[in-house]
């Protein structure tokens, strides 16, 4: 071991990585009880689990590379992209796990408490985030609830070559709309959504996932500013909510 790296810190959760093992502490149990949980119901590869002694756990870190960051193109062919896309129809077909996911009323009221926030503190154009707002709505719909992972970030797709080889960070898993999984993961690279739906699927709904690309990036940006992180930064959640603007 030649040092010990912060991958993440911030006032809900800090991640060490160690040499080869990640060492994730958590300030609530039950997000890591969750991620236990789903990893090893998940029908796609996940890291290993070397142990876990409350509020610690520890993972191998898996081989590969991340499927991309945002703010910066995606190397990563369109075949490594299908390949994401067919790991994930295989977590969406799995049995649903047994603790509940989130309402569709909970999420409508907190996309009206994200924008009123927002707007109050005057973080984009008043435009930007009505505009943006209009289209989140079409997330708003009833959705057959199906095995998500909640917060699929590219940054969270493992792959080698075109092999997916882990997906990580589970704590947000549960039963949930499958458009929201496809949406977090082309989110600042939807130029990309073809290749992923190549191995996925096309029964999907475009209209929602653009829709969930806007209200993400709506509900997410108070966090990420409380906790120290940039939604301003290129190609992150602003951009995100500024390029839809640009479009009929």
């Amino acid at each position: 071991m030649d040092e010990v790296e912060v991958v993440v810190a911030h006032r809900q959760r800090a991640t060490l990585r160690v040499g080869d093992v990640f060492l994730k502490v958590d300030g609530d149990p039950a997000h890591a009880d969750v991620e236990v949980r789903a990893m090893a119901l998940a029908p796609i590869p996940t890291p290993a689990i070397l142990w876990h002694e409350p509020p610690v756990l520890a993972i191998a870190a898996v081989p590969g590379r991340a499927l991309g960051l945002l703010g910066e193109p995606s190397a990563t062919s369109p075949e490594a992209w299908a390949a994401a896309g067919a790991a994930i129809r295989r977590l969406h077909d799995a049995p649903l796990p047994p603790w509940p996911g989130r309402r569709l009323d909970d999420v409508a009221a907190e996309l009206a408490g994200e924008c009123a926030w927002l707007l109050a503190n005057a973080a984009l154009p008043a435009e930007v985030i009505h505009r943006n707002r209009e289209i989140a709505e079409a997330a708003l719909r009833p959705w057959k609830p199906v095995f998500i992972h909640g917060d699929l970030q590219i940054t969270h797709v493992f792959v080698d070559g075109d092999e997916v080889t882990g997906v990580i960070d589970w704590s947000e898993a549960g039963p949930g709309d499958a458009m929201f999984d496809l949406a977090i993961v082309t989110l600042g690279h939807e130029e990309r959504l073809d290749d992923l739906l190549a191995g996925y699927g096309t029964d999907v709904d475009r209209d929602v996932i653009r829709a969930w690309w806007s209200l993400r990036s709506l509900v997410a940006s108070h966090w990420l500013i409380e906790h120290g992180f940039d939604p301003d930064a290129p190609g992150c959640e602003f951009d995100v909510l500024r390029s839809r603007m640009r479009e009929p």
